[in-house]
């Protein structure tokens, strides 16, 4: 009876290991292997399984999708480096000075931004925290406002397209999407594209930056806001030239995905190639730029991948124990159905989030679970945005939220961390409340796919 368990004392190990500091991807094949050599010596598990090893990195190696994750990277650490996100909020407060929340809504917007073009929740909070943070207090804005509003915003990487989340998670569920096929005898499987996914989020995505800033011009409407005007340090034509092409980078990236003109892969190039052109048309390319964001990239990207082959090891151990039956079975008995279903994976995902990065929870939880729910009824481009809204909420959530941590370390020491938890409360509320719309109308992320394809 305990050998039908070992799949899940595998992830509680795992699990526990991380939360004792231990690198993520090598946890992850470490310990798996551990329990395959474990298994081998009691009979329990075949070691021939491991022989698929190879054949998984060379997929991993040869996967095409997965090659926008570096290139998206390259993009986001280029427009931070050149200083390019720091000029568009001046530029921004240059043309909403004159309104009380004009700052803030300025930091919404190039904070959509900058989370569109690295998705990387701590560079996001980190560059905004920087940038965005001092300008606001001296401006009269309270401490909980500021801090909540610059790591809600953060957290728009998850979701924003195109998003790094995003392509791993589109991904990984283009393969979930497959196997659910596969295992319900239909053997001309369909599949689902990141740009399906990007599609997908647009909508969700723009509902939260909305709820923001109304929820942000709400509260500071009978507040003691500095917002007298000043005279413009830049003209028009200056202004102009320093927001549009940030604007048309992501457009023309968005825009050849939606068109078909490219693939993900493809726009990612267009990006990075993008985001060079831009720092090169405001003078801010050098060639310690270049080498930082070279080195910074290639860092990110090799975390990435050797998560992605730990997850690979830990997928192929924890399905030869058994451990895809032993959750199929565990989803059947769960009261409810899907509802019943998503909602403990809902939970699992939102507290993993606490422990976890997104990649981690990517490559390791919804292989596990994606196939399931997607043969149970979920649709995929559904259960992905669902997941991306949850994982969101979960790095914004007191105490443990990565976001937290990322705000806290640039934050002047009188803040003190009460401050920042108390600001983020009405931001969790928000998305919670567009996770359960999302829900209980899944055509907020099927419709415009459907209606574009």
């Amino acid at each position: 009876m305990m050998i039908e368990f070992i799949p899940l004392i595998l992830f509680i190990v795992i699990c526990a290991s991380l939360l004792l500091g231990f690198p993520v991807a090598f946890t992850l094949g470490g310990v798996s292997l551990i329990f395959a050599g474990i298994g081998a010596i009691s009979g329990v598990f075949d070691l021939y399984l491991l022989e698929t090893i190879p054949n998984r990195l060379f997929g991993i190696m040869t996967n095409a999708t997965l090659v926008a994750v570096p290139l998206f990277v390259f993009m986001g650490v280029i427009l931070e480096k050149s200083k390019i996100a720091e000029r568009l909020l001046e530029s921004m407060s240059e043309i909403f000075g004159n309104f009380k929340s004009g700052l803030g809504i300025s930091v919404i917007i190039v904070g959509t931004l900058l989370a569109a073009s690295t998705g990387i929740v701590g560079a996001t909070v980190i560059a905004m925290g920087l940038i965005s943070l001092p300008v606001m207090l001296k401006k009269g804005y309270s401490e909980e406002v500021s801090t909540g509003l610059i790591a809600a915003t953060g957290t728009l990487g998850q979701i924003i397209p195109p998003s790094i989340a995003l392509v791993i998670l589109g991904d990984v569920l283009a393969t979930a999407y497959q196997q659910a096929q596969l295992s319900m005898g239909n053997f001309s499987a369909k599949s689902i594209s990141v740009g399906d996914l990007f599609i997908a989020a647009i909508i969700p995505g723009l509902l939260l930056v909305i709820a923001y800033s109304f929820y942000f011009v709400l509260n500071i409407s009978n507040k003691n806001i500095d917002f007298s005007e000043t005279k413009a340090s830049v003209s028009f034509k200056n202004i102009l030239k320093i927001l549009i092409p940030p604007f048309l980078l992501i457009f023309s990236v968005l825009g050849s995905i939606i068109l078909g003109i490219a693939s993900p892969t493809e726009a990612a190039g267009i990006g990075a190639m993008g985001s060079i052109l831009i720092a090169g048309l405001n003078k801010k390319l050098s060639l310690l730029v270049l080498s930082d964001a070279v080195k910074q990239t290639a860092f990110i990207s090799s975390m990435v991948f050797m998560i992605l082959i730990g997850a690979s090891i830990f997928s192929l151990v924890f399905r030869g124990y058994g451990g895809e039956e032993l959750i199929s079975n565990l989803f059947d008995a769960i009261p409810g159905g899907l509802f019943g279903s998503m909602l403990i994976v809902m939970i699992l995902v939102f507290l993993l989030g606490f422990i976890l990065d997104f990649i981690e929870i990517s490559f390791v939880v919804v292989p596990i679970v994606g196939p399931i729910l997607i043969a149970m009824g979920a649709d995929p481009l559904w259960l992905g945005i669902m997941l991306a809204i949850n994982l969101q909420t979960s790095f914004l959530t007191p105490p443990f939220g990565f976001a937290l941590f990322y705000l806290r370390g640039v934050t002047p020491e009188r803040i003190k961390t009460e401050t920042i938890y108390k600001g983020v409360l009405p931001f969790i509320l928000i998305q919670l409340f567009i996770l359960c719309l999302v829900a209980y109308f899944p055509f907020m992320a099927t419709y415009l796919p459907s209606a574009i394809y």
